[in-house]
């Protein structure tokens, strides 16, 4: 694509509204000065946790008409009745895995001959992503999982995370927590989002142990465990575990959670999941007498996937229901002692929509931009184009039945 002068930062049209922007004030004001030939044009937004007034102060233009602008950035999905024929924009267009909900969109970026970057499609050369909101889901989640464990056994009411200015006013309530019992979290999973929740272990205090010590010990203080793939999964032949052939062939593996489950009070999942890699637990496993797990925080929030209480996503605003093991169906939250309690908002970063914007932008400005403004020689924009001109790029044609090609 062609290096851009002006872009174009647009407003988030999603219902309810994503508070979370690309590019904040002072992030803008960097983007300017470590290229001097490009301009920011921000579009004015009632949500956005950043107010217009605070990009004009620093100098950056706020307009509606994003007409003239060579590049648009959002994060979530562009509306379809707000795209603009013939443009170039990048955000989180969750099509690539033929979501649903989506087609009409990937539909109208054809039609339209609209250009279309994806943030989750931009990695370096070894495959990796290189932007992603992952740690503020994990930190979220991690705090949602102890809010929600406190409410249940009502043993302290933190204030939720979206109520609070910034994570600096989220850590405040962290001294809430006077009283835990010596009870055994379990975090799943090794990347950015895992990452995130064990910060927030870490800051509140929480021990972590081995994963050897949480099975086969006993502690007077609350303890955690970060569980890797290897730690709760097994290969169906009995070899021996190979981390390539779980990535390569997830469906050769089945779940070796269950000694987890007799010493587990909380579950704080953050562990990407293939559809083809199997379940943790079964519905099944939580009637069993020996099922301990009474409050799980979904992070990665897969309905019907890792986690198979997940039946559907919560909201920032309920962020959590029950699963009742006798019938089998969700229920009011904190509804019966037996019941087991689930966090699964499947937006969490949303709720502290200043830091992650930030952590978002120092990436964008660190990973992505360098390449728009420099003709991309790594190919770096180029593979995560999914749409141009009208047609697919060739590495996404496998979108062209989901798209009615």
């Amino acid at each position: 694509m062609p290096i851009p002068t002006l872009i174009g930062v647009l407003r988030e049209g999603r219902t309810p509204p994503d508070r979370r922007v690309a590019l904040t004030p002072k992030k803008c004001v960097e983007l300017q000065t470590t290229y001097p030939g490009l301009r920011v044009r921000v579009q004015p937004s009632p949500h956005r946790a950043y107010s217009d007034q605070e990009y004009r102060d620093l100098g950056i233009e706020v307009a509606e008409d994003m007409q003239p602008c060579d590049l648009l950035m959002g994060v979530k999905e562009v509306p379809v009745e707000a795209l603009m024929p013939g443009k170039t924009y990048l955000f989180f267009s969750h099509t690539v895995k033929k979501q649903p909900h989506n087609r009409p969109l990937l539909q109208a970026v054809l039609r339209e001959n609209i250009t279309l970057i994806d943030y989750e499609l931009l990695t370096n050369a070894a495959g990796e992503r290189i932007v992603a909101f992952g740690r503020y889901a994990g930190i979220v989640g991690a705090y949602n999982g102890l809010l929600t464990y406190g409410r249940k056994h009502q043993l302290f009411d933190l204030k939720p995370a979206h109520l609070c200015v910034d994570m600096d006013d989220m850590q405040e309530e962290f001294f809430k927590i006077k009283v835990l019992p010596p009870i055994k979290i379990a975090v799943t999973g090794s990347g950015r989002v895992a990452g995130g929740a064990l910060e927030v272990l870490d800051k509140m205090g929480l021990r972590q142990v081995s994963v050897r010590d949480y099975l086969h010990r006993d502690f007077r203080t609350p303890v955690y465990a970060q569980l890797r793939s290897p730690d709760y999964h097994c290969r169906r032949d009995g070899r021996a575990w190979d981390t390539a052939h779980f990535h390569q062939f997830p469906e050769a593996y089945g779940s070796d959670f269950a000694r987890f489950l007799p010493l587990t009070d909380l579950l704080i999942a953050c562990a990407y999941w293939h559809p083809a890699s199997p379940r943790l637990f079964s519905e099944e496993d939580t009637r069993r007498p020996d099922f301990k797990l009474n409050t799980i925080a979904d992070v990665t929030c897969d309905v019907d996937g890792s986690i198979p209480l997940t039946k559907r996503a919560s909201t920032i605003a309920n962020p959590a229901f029950d699963y009742n093991p006798a019938t089998g169906e969700l229920e009011t939250a904190y509804s019966g002692p037996e019941n087991i309690t689930v966090m699964a908002v499947d937006n969490l970063p949303c709720e502290l929509p200043r830091n992650a914007s930030r952590n978002f932008g120092r990436q964008l400005l660190d990973q992505v931009l360098q390449h728009l403004m420099s003709g991309d020689p790594a190919g770096v924009i180029a593979r995560a184009t999914i749409a141009e001109g009208g047609q697919l790029r060739p590495r996404y044609e496998y979108l062209a039945d989901y798209a009615g090609l």
